[in-house]
C-alpha cells in the first residue's frame, strides 16, 4: 500500500514539474495561444475542484504567466483581466491553506500585475500587492522568488504608495543574494536599474539574464532596449 502511495506521489510530482516546464516554455516564447489553452485546462480542474487549494493555486500561477506576458506585449486589457481572474483564484487558494509562502506570493505578484495595467488601481491592489508577498516572505524568507515578486510590486506600485525604484532594486539584489542563478531577478534588476538611470549596469544584468536562459525573448526585447555603453 505504502509503495503504492509512494508511486502515486512521485507521479504526481513529475506531472506538476511537467505543467511547469510547459508554463515556462510558453511564458519565455511569449507564446500567448499556449498559455491560453494551459489557463483554460486549469480552470477547468479549478472548477471541478473548489475546494483544492493546490488546484486553485494552479490556476492562478497560470493566470499570472499569462498576464506577465501580455504586460510584456503592452496588452493592458488581457492584463487585467488574467490578472484578476488569477487573483480570484490565488485568494480561493489562500483561503483554504494561509499557511502556503507560494500561494500568498502568487496573490500578491497577481496583485501587482493588475497595477501594472492601470496606476489607479494601486489604491484599491496596492495593499495587497506588499501585503501578501510580505506574508510569502514571513513563512520564507529563504526564497529568492519572494523578493523578485516583493520586487516587482514595487517596480509597479508608485512610491506614494509605498512603493518605488529603489525598493524595488533592493529587493531584487536580495534575492540574488538567495539565489545568484535566479535569471528573473537579473532581468528585473536590470529593467530597474535601466529606469533607475544606469543604463551600464542595467545591461551587465540583463546580459546576465540571459546567459541563464537564452530562451526568455522578453529579455532579449530588453536587452535592445539598453544601449551597450
Amino acid at each position: 500500500m505504502m509503495k503504492a502511495l509512494a508511486l502515486v506521489v512521485t507521479f504526481i510530482a513529475a506531472g506538476t514539474a511537467a505543467d511547469d516546464a510547459g508554463l515556462i516554455k510558453a511564458r519565455d516564447r511569449q507564446d500567448r495561444a499556449a498559455l491560453e489553452k494551459i489557463v483554460s485546462d486549469l480552470r477547468s480542474a479549478a472548477d471541478r475542484q473548489p475546494k483544492d487549494a493546490a488546484a486553485q493555486y494552479r490556476l492562478a500561477l497560470a493566470q499570472s504567466y499569462a498576464a506577465e506576458v501580455a504586460i510584456e506585449v503592452r496588452d493592458k486589457a488581457a492584463t487585467k483581466n488574467l490578472a484578476q481572474a488569477g487573483i480570484d483564484a490565488a485568494e480561493r487558494a489562500v483561503s483554504l491553506k494561509p499557511d502556503s509562502a507560494e500561494y500568498q506570493r502568487i496573490l500578491g505578484t497577481l496583485c501587482g500585475q493588475i497595477i501594472s495595467g492601470n496606476s489607479l488601481s494601486a489604491i484599491k491592489y496596492g495593499k495587497c500587492a506588499l501585503e501578501a508577498v510580505n506574508k510569502a516572505i514571513e513563512l520564507d524568507p529563504k526564497s529568492s522568488i519572494n523578493y523578485v515578486s516583493h520586487g516587482v510590486g514595487n517596480y509597479y506600485l508608485p512610491s506614494a504608495f509605498g512603493g518605488g525604484m529603489d525598493l524595488a532594486v533592493k529587493d531584487f539584489r536580495k534575492a540574488l543574494d538567495l539565489n545568484p542563478k535566479n535569471d528573473d531577478a537579473w532581468l528585473w534588476l536590470g529593467i530597474a536599474l535601466r529606469r533607475s538611470n544606469q543604463p551600464e549596469e542595467a545591461r551587465k544584468a540583463i546580459v546576465k539574464s540571459l546567459a541563464l536562459n537564452p530562451n526568455r525573448a522578453w529579455a532579449k526585447q530588453q536587452l535592445d532596449k539598453t544601449p551597450a555603453p
